[in-house]
Order: structure tokens, then C-alpha cells, then sequence
């Protein structure tokens, strides 16, 4: 009996070999969800370049549709009846005397979408225009786009794109105040009025990396991210984790 009792006393662990245990059951646990969570976000990155390369074939199918053209970024139509209808490339928001009574797929599908490929599935914050249901994209306003409160108001033509694989079309929107769907170059072209440029950065929310559609067709992850421009004003406002495609307009105009 002695012996059978010194016997059990060996084989049970001490405390000192069950602390090493937990510890190296935590660090492998803590490895599996740090390879776990990478995975997810990279998953994520996936489907938000899917979402802009579906985007890229909308346009596409747009220009076909509009004698070349790309939709307009924005415009507001009013009637006699108190109806307001704000045209947008992704949403069209109707008032009634002030008052959103619906937000209907935009200038972008003509009519028909499913509108939740709006949504970025990594951005978590709001959209800086609140009647939108999804958000986290934008689309170039400074050089294709355009607008109806633009210094150039009509959109551009396909083949007025001299570069169409580095001119950027659709991206990852994302400024201080949330998202914002009018992405802006860094730098005022002739006529350009429109002075927070800041608000038309891009997120760099992808593990470091921003996603975008070019007007080729194609989508792609960017890492570099352009938050000195060379103009110091600009440069204080731009948030943490956004910034420009490029430090003057190259990545967004059309030469």
C-alpha cells in the first residue's frame, strides 16, 4: 500500500508544471485569435473589393447606357408640389417639405441594386449624408463625377480618361466626421471652389491598406497613404488613418 501511495504521489503535476501549461495554453490561444481575426479582416477586405468592382461595372454599364458619360455625382430637383428629390451616384433621397420619406437606389444602378453593397463591411461609422442606409464609399467628384454644385457640372466621358487604370473611380470614403461619398483630389483644380478637401479622403482601414476602383475596370488594395500634400492647412485636418491617393491629383485626373 506504501508503495502504490509514493507511486501516485510522483505522476500528479506539481504547481509549477501546471502554470507552465495554462501559460503556453494562453499563448496559443492568443495566437489562434490573432490568426483568426486576420483572417476575418482579410475576408472582409475581399468582399469590399468586390462591392467596388461591382461598382466599377455599374459605371461601366452606365457610359453604355449614356452616350459615354459617367452619372453625375450629385444634383437636387425640386416640384411644385414640395417634393425634393436629391440625386445621388448612390442614393436618391425624396422630402416631402423637409421631411425623408424615401431613399431609393441612385444615379450609379439606375434604379435597380441591392443597396447594401453600399456598405463597406469593415467601416463601423456614420455616413456624413444621415439618410443613407449604408456607407463607406465614395466616388471621384473632383475630375469624373462633377456636380451640380461643382465649378464643372457635367460628368465626364469615358474617353476623356487618358490613364483609366490610375484614375481613381470609387474608393474606401472616410474623413473625421465619418464617410464621406464625394471623394476629392488633395489639390483645387481651375475654377475648383470647393475648400474641405479633407473631407474627400480615403480610410486606410483595410489592415494599413485602402481599397479602390480605377476607371479600367479594375480594383486593388493601396497601401501608400498621402497625408502631407504640401499644403500645411490641409495637412492639420486630415484624420488619423486617411489621406490621399497620391500628394497632388495624379491618382484622380484625368491626364
Amino acid at each position: 500500500m506504501g508503495l502504490r501511495l509514493m507511486n501516485c504521489k510522483r505522476s500528479a503535476f506539481s504547481l509549477a508544471e501546471l502554470l507552465t501549461v495554462i501559460s503556453i495554453i494562453a499563448m496559443l490561444t492568443g495566437l489562434l485569435l490573432s490568426a483568426l481575426l486576420r483572417a476575418r479582416n482579410q475576408s472582409r477586405a475581399v468582399v469590399c473589393l468586390s462591392n467596388l468592382r461591382q461598382m466599377a461595372v455599374a459605371a461601366s454599364v452606365y457610359t453604355q447606357n449614356f452616350g459615354g458619360y459617367y452619372p453625375i455625382a450629385y444634383y437636387k430637383s425640386e416640384t411644385a408640389e414640395g417634393l425634393t428629390y436629391w440625386y445621388n451616384w448612390d442614393f436618391t433621397t425624396i422630402l416631402d417639405r423637409g421631411t425623408v420619406t424615401a431613399v431609393v437606389p441612385g444615379l450609379l444602378w439606375q434604379g435597380q441594386t441591392i443597396m447594401r453593397i453600399q456598405q463597406c463591411p469593415v467601416f463601423r461609422g456614420c455616413s456624413y449624408t444621415q439618410a443613407d442606409p449604408y456607407t463607406g464609399y465614395n466616388y471621384n467628384t473632383s475630375y469624373i463625377g462633377h456636380g451640380q454644385y461643382e465649378c464643372i457640372q457635367t460628368p465626364t466621358k469615358v474617353d476623356e480618361v487618358k490613364r483609366p487604370g490610375d484614375c481613381a473611380l470609387f474608393g474606401d470614403g472616410q474623413w473625421k466626421d465619418g464617410a464621406n461619398k464625394f471623394m476629392r483630389a488633395p489639390w483645387r483644380s481651375e475654377g475648383d471652389t470647393f475648400q474641405n478637401r479633407e473631407a474627400g479622403t480615403q480610410g486606410y482601414r483595410h489592415l494599413g491598406k485602402t481599397n479602390v476602383a480605377w476607371c479600367d475596370g479594375s480594383s486593388r488594395a493601396v497601401r501608400k497613404c498621402y497625408n502631407q500634400t504640401g499644403n500645411k492647412y490641409l495637412d492639420r485636418k486630415i484624420a488619423p488613418g486617411t489621406g490621399f491617393l497620391s500628394p497632388d491629383n495624379s491618382a484622380y485626373d484625368l491626364e
